[in-house]
C-alpha cells in the first residue's frame, strides 16, 4: 500500500468519524465529498498518465521512431484491476447504506462489467472465442 493509498484511508476513516458525529442527515453531503476527493485523485493520476504517453510519443516521434502501440502494458491492465477493486469498496459501502444488498449486488456488477470492458478493449479475441484453423486437403 503506497502513501496515496493511506491518504485515501484515512479521508475514509474521517468522513466516517464526521457522519457519526454529525448523524444521517449530513450523511449525503459527506458522500459527495468524500466521492469529490476520489475523483480529483482519479482525475490527477489520468492527467499525470496522459501527460507521460504524450511525453513518450513526442520523444519517439523525435527519434523517428514509430509511435507506441494502442496496446496495453500488463501493468496498466493489473493496475486498472487493482484500481477498480479499491474504488469498489467505498462504493459498496455507499450503496449497501442506501439500497442493502441490492446496492452492493449492483455495485458488483458494475465492477465487474467495467473489468470485462477494459479486458475485451485490451484483447479483441477474447468475445470471438477460439479461432478455428481451416484444413484443406491439396489432393
Amino acid at each position: 500500500m503506497d502513501a496515496r493509498d493511506t491518504d485515501l484511508k484515512k479521508e475514509l476513516d474521517a468522513t466516517l468519524q464526521t457522519r457519526r458525529e454529525l448523524g444521517e442527515e449530513y450523511e449525503s453531503a459527506l458522500v459527495d465529498s468524500f466521492l469529490e476527493k476520489v475523483d480529483q485523485r482519479i482525475d490527477s493520476a489520468v492527467e499525470r498518465r496522459v501527460r507521460r504517453r504524450l511525453a513518450e510519443q513526442q520523444m519517439a516521434t523525435a527519434r523517428g521512431a514509430r509511435s507506441p502501440g494502442s496496446a496495453d502494458s500488463w501493468g496498466e491492465r493489473f493496475g486498472f484491476g487493482i484500481v477498480s477493486l479499491i474504488l469498489a469498496i467505498p462504493l459498496s459501502a455507499v450503496c449497501g447504506a442506501f439500497a442493502g444488498f441490492a446496492g452492493v449486488v449492483t455495485t458488483w456488477i458494475g465492477v465487474v462489467g467495467v473489468n470485462f470492458v477494459q479486458a475485451a478493449r485490451s484483447n479483441p479475441d477474447l468475445l470471438s472465442g477460439p479461432r478455428r484453423r481451416s484444413v484443406r486437403d491439396d489432393d
